[in-house]
C-alpha cells in the first residue's frame, strides 16, 4: 500500500498556464476544422474561428464544456484537457454516430469516451483488421490457420453478413475460395485511427449492415502553420513462434497538404500450444502505403490513398492448400466540402478500387501419400463510390446520398495426378465461374431533436444484379438460369431518451435485407464450409431477412460508464446449405456435395455488458461480457459457428506521471455446448486465461513495454477454430507467449 500511495504522488499532473493553449477542432469523419463550437471552462468562454481554433489558459482540476449543434455538448475531464492540449487538436463526434448501438475501437488510444476500447502502441503492428477486432469479447473470428487470415464473428453473423468498409465506403472481396483473405485482412491497423462497430442493421449510411458494420477509419489529416515532419517507427517480438512485427510512419504536413507513407513487416513461424504441441503458423506479410492530403481551400479537402499488402507462405492446416501469394492493391480518393448554406451545409465523394491476386496450392502440405499436386490462382476486383450530403434545419437533420459497388472474382483450380488410374493428368476446375455482383443504392438517414431524446430513421434502398460470364457445364446442369436481378429494401428507426443527465435509453426496430454474395451464388464444387464437404452455388437463392430489436442503456458519471446492449433477431429465409445425394463431388476424398439453400426462419439473441471504472490510487478497471444465442427454426437445432459467452476484465494502473502503465488482463470463455450437428460440430470446453503486461515512457517519445500472454500455458481452442485437415483435432491456440516492444514518435 505503501508503494501505491508513493506512486500515486507521482502520478500527480500540472500543467503550467504561462501562455495560453491553442487548440483546433477538426471532425472525425471529414478532417475539416468545425467553426461555432462554444466553450466553457472556468470563467473562460469562446467560439472557435473559421479555421476551428479556440484559444484558453489550462486551470487545474476544471472540467471543459464543448458545445455544436451538429455534435452535441460533451464534458471533457481534466485529464482529458491535458491530451488535448498534448495533442493540440482535437476531434469531437457527430450527434448522428453517438446515438446509434455502437462499439468504438480507438487504434491511437487518445481519449476516453462511452464504449470505446483505448488500444496499445503495439496495436499499429498487428497483422490485420480481425486482430484489433478481436480484443472485444463480442467479436471471434473463424481460424483456419494459427496466426493469420481471422475472418470475424460479430453475433453469429459472418462473412458478407458483416459490411466491412474502410472510411465508409471502399472494401475488398477476398480472391480465395477458402475466405484466406477475408476483408480484414486487408485493413493495416497503422495507417488506422479507430474502428467502428454499428451494432445490427440501422446504419444503413454504408451499405445494407445486415448484422453491422465495421468501419475502420483512417487517420485524420494533419495541415500545420509551418513545414512539420512528424513520423513514428514500432517493433516487437514474441518469443513462441519467433513473431517478429514492425511497422514506421512517416509525414510531412504544411498549411496545404498532408503527405504520408506508412509501412509494416511481420512474420512468424509455428508455435506451441498448451499441450507442448507444435502447429503449423508460419507466415510472412508486409503493407506499404501513403496518404496525400490537399487543401483545396479553407472550406475543401482532397484525400488520396494507397495501400499494397503482400502475404506469402502462410500456413493453413485447416484447409487443403496453404495460401503461397496474396497482392491486394486498394486506392481511394475522397473529396470534401463544406458549403454551410442555410440547410445543405456539407457533401463528400469518394471513388475507390481494390484489387486482390491470390495462389494457394498444397506443395508446402507433409501429404503421404501424395496422390495429387494442386493450386488455385484467383482474382477479385472491387471498385464504386459514394457521394452524400448532409443537411441541418432548426430541429432536425438529414443525410442522403447514392453509391455502388461492383465485385467480380474469377479463378482456377488445377489438380496434377502423381498416382493412380489419373496419373500425369491434369484437370482444371473453374472455381469462380468469373462471377460478378453490381449494387445500386440509395439511402437516406432523418434524426428529430425532441425535449428529452432523439428518434433516428434510416432508409436503403439497393438493386442488386449478379451474373457469371464462364459457366460451367456442370453447373449449368443444377442452375439453368444464373443472372439475377433483386431489390432490396433496408429500413430502420430509433430513439435514444435522455433520462437524466447520466441515463439514456434507445430502442431500435430494423428490417435488412441482402441477397446471396458471391461464394453462396457461384462457387463451383468447391470445399469452402465448415465440413469437407464441396460447396455450390444458387443463383436462385432468395435474399435473407433480418428483423431486429435493439435495446441500450448507458449510465456515465465522472469516473464510471456502464453500458448495457440487448438484441433480438428473426431471421427469414436464412442463407445455409443442405446435403444434396443426387450431386457428386469432384474430388474423391470429399465426403460428398452441399448446395446453398435458404432456411425457413431462425433466431437469434444476445446482448453485451461493458463496465469502465476510475479506482483509487491511479487505477481503473474494465468489464465487458457478451453472450449470443442462436436456433435454427426450420432444423429444431442450433445455429453453427456460434461463439460461446466471452468475459474480459482488465486492471491498469496509471503511475509516475502516466509514464509507468501495468496491465493485468483476464479472461473467461464458457463451455459451448449448443452445437450444429448438422455440420458436424463437436462440444467445445471452457478456458480461463491471465495476461500480464507493463508499459513504461522512457521519454516524451519513446514507449517500452513487455508482457506474457497465457500465464499459465493454457491447452484451449475456441469454438470457431477448424479443424486440422484431415483429423477431428482443433487449431489449438498459443501457449504462454513472451512479447516486448518498443516504439519511438516524434
Amino acid at each position: 500500500m505503501l508503494i501505491i500511495s508513493t506512486l500515486n504522488i507521482f502520478n500527480y499532473k500540472t500543467l503550467t498556464a504561462q501562455e495560453p493553449s491553442k487548440i483546433q477542432l477538426i471532425d472525425l469523419e471529414s478532417s475539416l476544422p468545425i467553426s461555432g463550437a462554444t466553450f466553457s471552462y472556468g470563467a473562460q468562454k469562446g467560439t472557435t474561428d473559421e479555421a476551428g481554433m479556440m484559444t484558453f489558459e489550462y486551470l487545474s482540476g476544471e472540467v471543459m464544456i464543448l458545445s455544436h449543434v451538429s455534435y452535441g455538448e460533451s464534458v471533457l475531464s481534466d485529464l482529458e484537457v491535458q491530451t488535448m492540449i498534448r495533442n493540440g487538436v482535437y476531434y469531437p463526434q457527430r450527434i448522428s454516430f453517438n446515438l446509434y448501438p455502437v462499439t468504438v475501437i480507438d487504434v491511437r488510444g487518445t481519449e476516453h469516451s462511452k464504449e470505446r476500447l483505448a488500444l496499445k502502441f503495439e496495436d499499429h503492428m498487428q497483422l490485420d483488421g480481425a486482430a484489433i477486432l478481436n480484443q472485444s469479447p463480442s467479436f471471434n473470428s473463424i481460424r483456419k490457420g494459427g496466426n493469420y487470415g481471422y475472418d470475424p464473428v460479430f453475433r453469429g453473423f459472418k462473412y458478407d453478413q458483416l459490411n466491412v468498409v474502410l472510411n465508409g465506403a471502399q472494401s475488398s472481396t477476398a480472391a480465395c475460395p477458402n475466405r484466406m483473405d477475408p476483408p480484414t485482412s486487408q485493413m493495416a491497423p497503422n495507417m488506422m485511427h479507430r474502428v467502428e462497430i454499428l451494432k445490427g442493421p440501422h446504419a444503413l449510411r454504408y451499405g445494407t449492415g445486415f448484422g453491422a458494420t465495421i468501419n475502420f477509419i483512417p487517420a485524420p489529416l494533419r495541415f500545420s502553420d509551418d513545414l512539420d515532419v512528424y513520423g513514428r517507427v514500432s517493433g516487437g517480438y514474441e518469443s513462441n513462434g519467433e513473431v517478429i512485427n514492425s511497422e514506421g510512419m512517416l509525414g510531412f504536413s504544411d498549411k496545404n497538404y498532408d503527405l504520408g507513407f506508412f509501412g509494416s513487416w511481420s512474420q512468424g513461424n509455428d508455435y506451441t500450444d498448451g499441450n507442448g504441441d507444435k502447429v503449423a503458423a508460419g507466415y510472412r506479410r508486409t503493407s506499404v502505403g501513403a496518404n496525400l492530403g490537399l487543401k483545396l481551400s479553407d472550406s475543401q479537402q482532397l484525400r488520396l490513398t494507397g495501400l499494397y499488402n503482400i502475404a506469402k507462405d502462410a500456413d493453413f492446416p485447416a484447409l487443403p492448400m496453404d495460401l503461397r501469394e496474396d497482392n491486394t492493391l486498394m486506392i481511394n480518393a475522397r473529396h470534401d466540402i463544406t458549403l454551410n448554406r442555410d440547410y445543405l451545409k456539407s457533401w463528400n465523394t469518394t471513388l475507390y478500387a481494390s484489387f486482390v491476386d491470390h495462389l494457394m496450392d498444397n506443395l508446402m502440405k507433409d501429404l503421404d501419400p501424395r496422390m495429387v499436386n494442386a493450386s488455385t490462382n484467383a482474382a477479385t476486383t472491387t471498385f464504386g463510390g459514394r457521394t452524400e450530403g448532409y443537411w441541418s434545419f432548426a430541429n432536425s437533420r438529414l443525410y442522403a446520398g447514392v453509391d455502388y459497388r461492383s465485385e467480380s472474382a474469377e479463378g482456377i483450380r488445377e489438380r496434377t495426378f502423381l498416382m493412380g488410374p489419373n496419373q500425369g493428368k491434369t484437370v482444371q476446375d473453374n472455381a469462380w465461374q468469373n462471377s460478378t455482383i453490381q449494387k445500386m443504392g440509395a439511402f437516406g438517414e432523418y434524426h428529430w431533436t425532441l425535449a428529452r431524446g432523439e428518434m433516428i430513421g434510416s432508409v436503403r434502398l439497393e438493386i442488386n444484379n449478379a451474373n457469371t460470364n464462364d459457366p460451367t457445364e456442370e453447373f449449368l446442369v443444377v442452375n439453368t438460369d444464373t443472372e439475377v436481378t433483386q431489390f432490396n429494401p433496408n429500413i430502420s428507426l430509433g430513439y435514444v431518451h435522455q433520462i437524466n443527465t447520466k441515463i439514456n435509453a434507445g430502442i431500435w426496430l430494423g428490417r435488412a435485407q441482402r441477397s446471396g454474395s458471391l461464394t453462396e451464388r457461384y462457387i463451383n464444387y468447391f470445399p469452402v464450409g465448415q465440413d469437407p464437404y464441396e460447396m455450390l452455388g444458387n443463383p436462385d437463392l432468395a435474399p435473407e431477412i433480418n428483423n431486429q430489436l435493439d435495446l441500450t442503456l448507458a449510465y456515465t458519471t465522472s469516473n464510471t460508464i456502464i453500458g448495457v446492449d440487448v438484441f433480438a433477431s428473426y431471421l427469414q429465409d436464412y442463407i445455409s446449405s443442405v446435403i444434396d445425394t443426387t450431386l457428386s463431388p469432384r474430388m474423391p476424398t470429399s465426403p460428398g456435395v452441399r448446395k446453398f439453400e435458404n432456411i425457413e426462419n431462425a433466431f437469434k439473441t444476445g446482448f453485451e455488458v461493458s463496465w469502465t471504472q476510475e479506482l483509487f490510487a491511479g487505477m481503473n478497471h474494465r468489464l465487458a461480457l457478451a453472450y449470443t444465442y442462436g436456433q435454427d427454426l426450420q432444423r429444431d437445432e442450433p445455429l453453427p459457428e456460434i461463439a460461446p459467452l466471452d468475459l474480459r476484465y482488465t486492471l491498469r494502473g496509471n503511475y509516475l506521471r502516466a509514464k509507468l502503465q501495468p496491465e493485468v488482463a483476464l479472461r473467461y470463455v464458457l463451455e459451448q455446448d449448443r452445437v450444429s450437428e448438422e455440420f458436424g460440430e463437436t462440444v467445445t470446453p471452457s478456458f480461463a486465461l491471465v495476461d500480464i503486461q507493463i508499459a513504461y515512457r522512457l521519454s516524451n517519445w519513446l514507449r517500452v513495454s513487455a508482457g506474457v500472454q497465457n500465464v499459465f500455458d493454457e491447452a484451449y481452442y475456441e469454438h470457431l477454430n477448424r479443424s486440422v485437415r484431415g483429423t477431428q483435432n482443433p487449431i489449438f491456440a498459443r501457449g504462454r507467449n513472451f512479447s516486448m516492444s518498443l516504439s519511438a514518435q516524434f
